[in-house]
């Protein structure tokens, strides 16, 4: 593609992503349902120049940030009590999705051999890492429901690109157990410890910088320092990034140094909405050029075999989803894990099985050994992810509505509770200071109006929304430019004084994380109100 022809591309992406945007907001429909409808029906605009995107742009350009983006910023403590649903899903159903779609194709078409079916079944497998959670969050799903979503998608990315290069392999090179198993470990083993050593080096490398735009491209290069070497020596990219982000957000103390986080959490923030909306938008215009050539088969044929397929995808999932309990009760710490997770939270997640473009990507890596049926494969995967975002993604607020989880409340409450919690915790270090004749009886006083005057405000929209039943999006917004109005208050030479109240307010956040009274998001949130308020020079370096 010429580089007239690439900016006119990028040129209908970006007029795409705004428009979507706009309807999503006007007609209350995920903006990537909007993406993908709007990309296909741009595809066939008079003059556009045909797209078809390598699956390595993808699987190279587009997969390294996003899923180590989601590893960082997922919940330790929520994914380690829901390891067992999690791994059930990521594992257990990848695996069996795969199979059940692999014995359907080779059934409805035999010629195409029993590799390259599970190469399909691979394609089809795994969950999208952006629209499921994206949505879910969006609509004020259970924080329980959004981890193990969020947890799924993360690692079956890497199971289903597993098996895939063992099918992939079998086309070539006849299939042994022996061989298999050996390769297996070599992904999987290799993934994992890569990624590890990638993150225990950034993390060393990190505490040496202080500078934020030199952060930022730290925290950009890692993904790739990750994923690009681990699959150039036979290991998995995937879960190399994975691994490297999840330690970095658990063990490190932030992407960045409290005063430059804020920056790099905007920075991440677009970045992964300009790689997400891509995607989308991509996804819809390639359809076009996928529809021009049907493999030689019929139309009728066409929709019928993904129709088949998209009920074997769904069906399974949702199988899965309403009689797993059982089994993921034989597995260490399954009966605890499981409780809770009622029918209808298990339906919706059933529902929740969105395909994305990274489904496609694999499709599109699937080789010319495949046979003459290979254009049909990725044609099938195509119809496949479209069903499941046009046809699964408006039922679900339809299904949490119905079932009663819905909870756009619980997030703004907890918020609060949690800014209470911090500023009672900054008037007790107050005090604490004042008795040791650490701070004036003057600054002392000023501080403690600030403090008071937040508590009192926090307590009110605490009321508020307890009156109203969480109408109140707009005074918690009010709230925080308060606090930022107080802090521009405080009186000359206590920057130290600060300093304190904030390491005390971050404390008692830690503290009710651990107790499972707060969620990862919630300390986020306030977090980085507490970054915007923690002086610059004092502040610690990040990792």
């Amino acid at each position: 593609m010429g580089e007239d022809r690439l900016f006119i591309v990028l040129l209908v992406v970006a007029i795409v992503v705004l428009l979507a945007r706009a309807l999503a907001r006007r007609l209350g429909v995920p903006d990537a349902i909007l993406m993908v409808l709007l990309g296909i029906a741009a595809g066939f605009m008079p003059g556009l120049p045909a797209v078809s995107v390598s699956p390595q742009v993808v699987l190279l350009g587009f997969l390294p940030p996003l899923v180590y983006h989601a590893a960082f910023f997922s919940a330790p403590r929520e994914t380690r009590s829901n390891a067992v649903p999690i791994f059930a899903l990521a594992v257990g159903l990848t695996l069996v999705t795969t199979a059940a779609v692999a014995a359907t194709v080779y059934g409805l078409l035999p010629g195409t051999g029993w590799a390259a079916a599970i190469a399909l079944g691979a394609a089809v497998a795994p969950t999208d890492a952006v629209a499921a959670t994206s949505l879910m969050q969006r609509l004020g799903a259970p924080p329980r429901l959004v981890t193990i979503l969020e947890g799924e998608s993360l690692i079956n990315d890497g199971v289903a690109l597993t098996v895939f290069g063992l099918a992939v392999e079998a086309l070539h090179t006849p299939f042994t157990f022996g061989h298999s198993a050996v390769r297996l470990a070599q992904v999987v083993i290799g993934g994992v410890g890569y990624g590890l050593a990638v993150g225990l080096v950034v993390r060393r490398v990190r505490r040496q910088i202080s500078d934020p735009s030199s952060q930022i491209i730290v925290s950009l290069v890692t993904p790739y320092a990750a994923y690009i070497p681990a699959e150039s020596f036979g290991a998995s990219g995937v879960l190399a990034a994975v691994v490297s982000g999840f330690y970095l957000g658990t063990r490190g103390e932030g992407l960045l140094q409290p005063a430059s986080r804020l920056l790099g959490t905007t920075f991440w923030r677009i970045v992964t909405f300009l790689l997400e909306s891509a995607l989308f938008v991509l996804l819809g215009l390639e359809i076009r050029e996928l529809l021009h050539q049907p493999g030689g088969r019929s139309w009728w044929e066409v929709v019928w075999i993904s129709l088949v397929v998209s009920a074997v995808v769904i069906g399974v999932r949702v199988a899965w989803e309403l009689g797993n309990g059982p089994i993921a009760d034989l597995l260490p710490g399954g009966r605890v894990s499981q409780e809770g997770l009622h029918w209808r939270q298990r339906l919706v997640s059933g529902f929740a099985g969105l395909r994305g473009a990274i489904s496609l990507a694999i499709a599109l890596s699937i080789p010319a050994a495949a046979g003459p049926d290979r254009q049909l494969l990725v044609l099938l995967t195509a119809l496949v992810v479209l069903v499941t975002l046009v046809g699964q993604a408006p039922l679900l607020p339809v299904l949490l509505r119905r079932f009663g989880l819905v909870e756009t409340d619980r997030g703004r409450r907890e918020a609060m509770i949690a800014r209470k919690a911090a500023v009672n915790a900054a008037l007790v270090r107050l005090d604490e200071l004042a008795d040791a004749d650490q701070v004036d009886e003057r600054t002392t006083d000023a501080f403690r109006q600030m403090l008071e005057l937040r508590l009192e405000r926090v307590e009110y929209f605490l009321d508020e929304l307890e009156d109203d039943g969480g109408d109140g999006g707009g005074d918690e917004e009010e709230d925080e430019d308060e606090g930022s109005r107080e802090d521009r208050g405080e009186p000359p030479g206590s920057r130290r004084v600060r300093a304190e109240l904030v390491r005390a307010q971050r404390a008692k956040l830690d503290t009710l994380y651990r107790r499972g009274k707060i969620g990862a998001e919630t300390v986020r949130q306030v977090g980085a109100e507490l970054d915007f308020a923690e002086p610059v020079s004092l502040s610690r370096p990040g990792t």
